[in-house]
């Protein structure tokens, strides 16, 4: 039930956005099924983006990923990638106990640095998160769920890749699917992303725009969940004093292959 301050408080935010309270939601909501000309060229800015343009993206990327304690690293290919996490896996120690493990999505990015083999001399596992793994045969559904479950909960550090990349916010957009749980970016102590240089988009506008019409992320559309993370886990509700890690990763890195 609307109370006195609830409608003085919508009230602001209806003549903010020009609106007198009989309007209802019509054509011109920020979401619409209609590919209006905003929105063909936004999709056309995407496709003709020149190298300079993107360019622009990362630096803005690595400006807005600084005040909020995203660590950005620019590398040129995928080995380069896998020696940065072999580096901070073994630099890095866990939150609670010795025993270092890591917890990683099954994607076709991720597949490719090669993790398990590189880590595989420091007697580190990496635990990936695919219910088919022929580790797990001849085990039932719920107990495949409940093994990974607990090597999630056992990692201190989790590597995901994305779909997209917010430049204007420091922002991943990342799909849920089959082998790629929301668990592995939140459970961790440390969240390390993996993403090629053009997956950077500009902001929400452009996110909307792909999802809605570009033929290709239609194909997909939305899953049954699509998360947006900007930097590590970060709360100040007690005496306005900011801490990292209350609720969800402490230090979080996004590995972006330019190459």
């Amino acid at each position: 039930m609307e109370n006195s301050e609830q409608r003085v408080f919508i009230g602001k935010i209806r003549s903010a956005l020009g609106k007198s309270p009989n309007d209802l939601p019509g054509e011109t909501d920020l979401c619409t099924s209609r590919l209006t000309d905003e929105t063909r060229a936004i999709l056309d800015r995407i496709k003709n983006r020149s190298d300079a343009e993107r360019q622009q993206l990362l630096d803005r990327f690595i400006e807005m990923a600084a005040p909020i304690k995203l660590n950005v690293i620019v590398l040129k290919d995928e080995e380069s990638v896998t020696a940065a996490i072999v580096d901070l896996v073994r630099k890095k120690d866990p939150e609670w106990g010795d025993q270092k493990s890591i917890v990683a999505w099954k994607h076709p990015l991720i597949g490719r640095l090669n993790l398990p083999d590189a880590l595989a001399a420091d007697n580190i596992p990496v635990h990936v998160t695919d219910l088919n793994d022929p580790r797990s045969e001849g085990l039932a559904e719920s107990e495949k769920r409940d093994r990974l479950r607990k090597q999630t909960i056992d990692s201190y550090i989790g590597i995901t890749s994305a779909d997209f990349c917010m430049a204007d916010t420091a922002s991943l957009v990342m799909r849920t699917r089959p082998g790629q749980a929301r668990s592995v970016s939140l459970v961790p102590s440390i969240h390390v992303g993996v993403i090629y240089f053009d997956q950077l988009i500009w902001d929400l506008k452009e996110l909307c725009a792909l999802i809605s019409f570009d033929p290709d992320v239609r194909k997909e559309s939305l899953t049954n969940c699509m998360t947006f993370i900007s930097g590590p886990s970060k709360t100040a509700d007690v005496e306005a004093t900011m801490v990292h890690g209350a609720h969800g990763p402490r230090e979080m890195y996004v590995y972006v292959i330019k190459g």
